[in-house]
């Protein structure tokens, strides 16, 4: 069975021609021609034709100000098409793969591993997994929202192009129409002109739930019964799976645009979206469900349903009944829509909260099944109630965040006043006072009294204020969790439980409205994990709290910060022994932990595959809940296409049904003694050698002037400032710009540095490389680790890092680029010795998809590094300067 007309070779060699003929019509023959002469001597040059890359040099610096921005443009837009290109072909493997039955990680096989288990192990692995992506709104997003809704045209019209069986005029209209998407793609700015607010990230955010996951789960929970129904005796219910969640317009730390005001439009505007497209949904099913009251016997409950509606809505049943004379089905469903109308209006009737809707569609699906329509259940009314378990009336759960310090100094003012010197007090004395607090009837302080208060404490003050409100408008499922940055001492947890204390959303030992959710992301916390949690878990407020919270902890680990300050090798194991040390201090204590991932869309910022990340984690700590950050433009690649997301969500699934079910049968995975010794000497002697780069005199002045920083920092690629406090310093500055960078320059340091320092340190102290191959081979951590490393190797290029080092100072560059080279070059040696490979990386299409970008990317370097050289830049070439970060962004997938 042939399921595709074309291949990726043909889409890259059209849309290029296609792009050709738009630039010559858009600018100029000359124009073409001179793009036409780089892109040759750029592809001449990596094939070995060319022994120098200085006929390229010399070309692109002799051109003018003009041309180089429309040779960067032609090399962006490039980008972008190729993207495209690469994204129907991933969807083309999928496709094939899934019909040949050879698709990995996929839902069959997960469901014939748990089908070799007993039944009551394989319901329980159900009833633990819970999925919690939470997308971000950190600004990684290089490319504007007008030039992606372009490209998701073009996009479309390829599908067509390769999935349906079209005549040639057919063919030609598609091409007319990708014509004319591509030249309006080249006439609009790529560069934004005023930063994105905060709401235009959330609606950014709010894109991919509404058009793409809204439909995607619910046809991966059909494939998931199908596959357990196929291996699995018996009839097994499929619990909710997956929970969405969102820190769009409610993510406070160190962006004071998310304002109360932000933060409650956000809610009503999910509110909204969700609603109607349940409406919709219902109305569909009303097109389906039109039986014959009297040719069917809908049944007691239901008729007692439909009666309280009617009672409820008088006037809405009259309309559903003259509507629809004699079809019960669509009568329910008509009130059903109108009760949803009324949900948070000022009119009674409507549903109180999204039990009462599924309770509804329980209710129809058992009259459907007692009337023989148990297929129509499947087809129709399934997929909606497990929209609405997964959706809920949110579409995705907002979570708080703020710094730990905020909270600190706004309790300090606030408890001013009340003649307390908070900030006096020790570590001990303010878990004493913030207990006794907590656990007194009275409240402390009025949080609507901000007289007097700086602009931080006030905004803190005021968002607890608001949060009791957002609970009893919204429900407490729409935003019940609260995540504190930089977590470092026990009382930093209670002060957030203290304030929602006072804000009356915590009233113990009755009800915990909230999540409180400790950031542990530098190393003095995770090491002093079990000081941390310990102490709030024997505290008598925090205690019961977690009681009224189903006894479950939710703790979430910062790759980005930690990987920042003590580098890739020593980062990835510092937060895998302290996952499974907090695995231990939560089993001491009884309670349930749900680990929170933050990573990043890079490598260095805990980004790389979701499955194998999943699969690589300690088995002490998959509890069968997980909750993990989605970023950037991690987003739009991951959630952008249909066919792709619903892969991604499979493969999610297919990795924590497995790992859940691997930790029921061995709650503690054998990893030798040697191997973590092994891992001890590695990580010590590697974090040593990236903070000794990092504290080195003058390597802050070589990462300005040897990367461009400077242009990230003012590219407005999201509402949120790049550093912390405006300092120059690498501890201030945030890890996406950090990464964002060295990324640029193809020196992508961060997610490499140090590795061979570690394990050399580990060879010269007597360890053997046969060990660390076997470590490779049998442990998924170290295994996962290496690869991760190895991707980010098999994206550097050192020859193009080299022209960037050559921007610095001459003492900065002899200092630092040697060192930074040795290190890469005897990295890449180990990898492919403890791999035992031939190449850095072990993915195929990997290298074919460097190979076609690489010669692309090389004229925006190129162009770039003469830019940043120039100390006083016009405004064309400023404006040609930050279009070349977003081309080699395009080119090389990846920002921060």
């Amino acid at each position: 069975m042939r399921l595709h007309n074309r291949g990726v070779r043909q889409d890259v060699r059209e849309l290029g021609a296609l792009l050709g003929e738009v630039l010559e019509g858009q600018t100029s023959r000359k124009a073409f021609e001179t793009v036409e002469s780089c892109r040759r001597e750029a592809i001449d040059y990596r094939s070995g034709e060319l022994d120098s890359r200085e006929p390229l040099v010399s070309e692109l610096e002799g051109l003018s100000p003009h041309q180089q921005r429309i040779v960067a443009r032609a090399f962006t837009t490039y980008f972008e098409l190729i993207n495209l290109a690469e994204e129907r072909e991933r969807v083309r493997s999928i496709r094939t793969e899934s019909e040949e039955g050879t698709l990995s990680d996929s839902l069959e096989t997960a469901a014939e591993e748990l089908g070799e288990a007993d039944v009551e192990t394989v319901e329980q692995v159900l009833s633990d997994v819970l999925i919690e992506p939470t997308f971000t709104a950190h600004p990684t997003e290089a490319r504007r929202k007008t030039v992606k809704s372009k490209l998701r045209r073009i996009s479309t019209l390829l599908e067509r192009l390769d999935e349906h069986l079209l005549t040639e005029k057919e063919k030609g209209q598609i091409w007319r129409d990708i014509d004319a998407e591509v030249t309006s793609l080249w006439q609009t700015p790529q560069v934004r002109n005023r930063q994105p607010e905060v709401e235009d990230e959330a609606r950014n955010v709010q894109w991919y739930l509404e058009n793409t996951l809204f439909d995607v789960v619910g046809e991966v929970y059909d494939e998931l019964a199908d596959a357990i129904d196929e291996e699995v005796p018996g009839n097994l219910d499929i619990p909710k799976l997956f929970e969405f969640r969102s820190w769009a317009g409610s993510d406070r730390d160190g962006n004071p645009y998310v304002t109360p005001e932000v933060t409650a439009n956000t809610l009503e505007r999910q509110r909204s979206v969700v609603l109607e497209q349940y409406r919709e949904q219902l109305k569909r099913l009303s097109g389906v469900l039109s039986q014959d009251g009297s040719r069917i016997d809908v049944g007691s409950e239901f008729e007692a349903a439909l009666e309280a509606d009617r009672e409820r809505l008088p006037g809405s049943a009259r309309t559903a009944e003259e509507r629809y004379p004699g079809e019960p089905y669509r009568q329910k469903l008509k009130l059903m829509r109108a009760r949803l109308e009324r949900v948070g209006d000022v009119r009674p009737g409507g549903y109180d909260d999204v039990d009462e809707l599924l309770s509804d569609l329980e209710i129809i699906a058992k009259s459907l099944r007692a009337n023989g329509g148990e297929s129509v259940v499947d087809a129709h009314v399934d997929p909606i109630r497990r929209q609405v378990a997964t959706f809920g009336f949110s579409l995705a759960s907002l979570d708080l965040r703020e710094h730990q310090q905020k909270h600190t100094d706004a309790i300090a003012e606030a408890l001013d006043g009340e003649g307390i010197d908070y900030h006096a007090l020790s570590e001990d004395e303010r878990v004493e006072f913030l207990t006794d607090a907590i656990m007194q009837e009275n409240t402390v302080v009025d949080l609507a009294e901000t007289d007097g208060l700086s602009d931080d404490s006030e905004r803190v003050l005021t968002l607890f204020d608001n949060l009791a409100e957002w609970q009893s408008e919204y429900g407490v499922e729409a935003i019940d969790t609260y995540c504190i940055s930089m977590t470092d001492e026990p009382s930093h947890v209670l002060e957030v439980l203290f304030l929602a204390d006072q804000a009356g959303v915590v009233s113990l030992p009755e009800h915990c409205g909230i999540d409180v959710v400790p950031l542990l992301e530098t190393e003095y916390a995770l090491s002093g994990a079990r000081r941390i949690m310990g102490t709030l878990f024997e505290n008598e407020a925090y205690s019961q709290a977690i009681e009224a919270r189903d006894r479950t902890q939710e703790i979430m680990l910062g790759y980005s910060d930690s990987n920042k300050e003590n580098g890739f090798l020593a980062a990835n194991w510092s937060l895998y022994k302290n996952q499974r040390r907090l695995g231990e201090i939560c089993d001491d204590f009884d309670v349930k932990m749900r680990l929170f991932h933050g990573r990043g869309g890079s490598i260095s910022r805990g980004g790389g595959p979701m499955n194998e990340a999943l699969l690589a984690l300690p088995n002490s700590t998959v509890t069968g809940q997980v909750k993990f950050t989605e970023q950037g433009e991690a987003i739009a690649e991951k959630y952008g296409n249909p066919r792709i997301a619903e892969r991604n969500i499979e493969q999610m699934l297919n990795a924590q049904l497995r790992s859940r079910l691997h930790a029921i049968e061995q709650p503690e995975e054998e990893v030798h003694e040697e191997w973590i010794d092994a891992m001890e000497t590695m990580a010590d002697a590697a974090r040593q050698e990236y903070r000794d780069l990092l504290e080195s005199d003058g390597f802050v002045q070589y990462f300005e002037q040897a990367t461009p920083i400077t242009v990230i920092e003012d590219l407005d690629l999201g509402s949120r400032p790049a550093s912390r406090s405006g300092e120059r310093t690498v501890e201030d500055l945030r890890a996406i710009p950090w990464v964002f960078s060295w990324t640029q320059s193809r020196c992508i340091l961060p997610g490499w540095y140090a590795l061979a320092t570690g394990v050399d340190a580990y060879l010269e102290d007597g360890g053997s490389v046969e060990t660390l191959q076997e470590m490779y081979d049998e442990w998924a951590f170290f295994r996962t680790t290496l690869d991760n490393a190895a991707l980010s190797l098999s994206r550097t290029e050192l020859e193009i890092a080299q022209q960037y080092a050559d921007l610095a100072d001459d003492d900065l560059r002899e200092r630092f680029f040697p060192r930074v080279s040795e290190e890469y070059e005897r990295a890449s040696e180990l990898v492919k010795t403890i791999g035992q490979r031939d190449e850095l990386h072990t993915r195929d299409w990997l290298g074919e998809n460097l190979e076609r970008r690489n010669p692309y990317v090389d004229p925006l370097n190129i162009i770039q590094t003469y830019l940043l050289d120039r100390t006083h830049r016009t405004d064309v070439e400023e404006r040609t300067l930050r279009l070349t970060v977003k081309g080699v962004a395009a080119g090389m997938k990846n920002t921060g």
